[in-house]
């Protein structure tokens, strides 16, 4: 049998007075007494998670030591999302998936551009956060591409400029790819604005906004 404990480092004292004795006493012995003086043993693994760090809980006096050390029998280090963008693009696969069945969604494609604008922000919630941030882009979405709202992503204040200014030259590089794969071409069954999901004449504006000119 297995048990797993979110956000164990953030459980109320009330939990531990409660608890503690039953989880003591699995980690040491697997053995439990469930009813009268009968007891029985059980193959128990405990699996708790948390985001603190239980050590240093512990010197502060906000964890037991005692169950710390009961529990701590093998350690998975998970960092955060921010130090691992790579995991990123099968992550938001993931809840595309997801929320595909659950909001009866049939969306199949995920915009470059849009991974990159997601690759660049620092993801303070973390996982869930961008768990957020893809149900609402696939509430707004319609038929099959994904398509992110900047607003979802709030960037600080002192940030703002520096990542605009990226987001432009990532978005200049990406129309002019499409562009150039489509020989030019705007409008039309193979046009570069149906392949960005755009009308042909915002695709224009955004040219002439972006400096984007075709070579002579």
């Amino acid at each position: 049998m297995k048990d797993l404990l979110p956000e164990f480092g953030q459980r109320s004292e009330a939990f531990f007075c409660s608890s503690y004795s039953h989880l003591s006493n699995w980690a040491k012995t697997a053995d439990v007494q469930p009813s009268g003086n009968e007891t029985r043993k059980v193959d128990v693994r405990i699996i708790v998670a948390t985001n603190r760090n239980l050590k240093e809980e512990v010197k502060r006096g906000n964890f037991r030591e005692d169950l710390y050390f009961r529990l701590n029998a093998f350690q998975i280090l998970v960092p955060p999302l921010r130090k691992r963008m790579e995991d990123l693009p099968l992550l938001v696969e993931f809840f595309v998936d997801f929320y595909n069945k659950r909001l009866g969604k049939s969306i199949s494609t995920v915009k470059k551009y849009d991974l990159e604008l997601l690759k660049k922000y620092h993801w303070p919630g973390n996982i869930r956060e961008l768990r957020n941030v893809v149900e609402r882009s696939m509430i707004n979405s319609s038929g099959t591409t994904l398509r992110i709202d900047e607003s979802f992503i709030p960037l600080p204040t002192d940030e703002i400029g520096e990542r605009m200014q990226t987001l432009e030259t990532i978005e200049r590089k990406h129309i002019t790819a499409v562009l150039k794969s489509c020989n030019w071409r705007i409008e039309g069954a193979k046009g570069a604005a149906g392949i960005l999901g755009l009308n042909p004449n915002t695709l224009r504006n955004r040219m002439s906004k972006l400096g984007i000119k075709r070579p002579n």
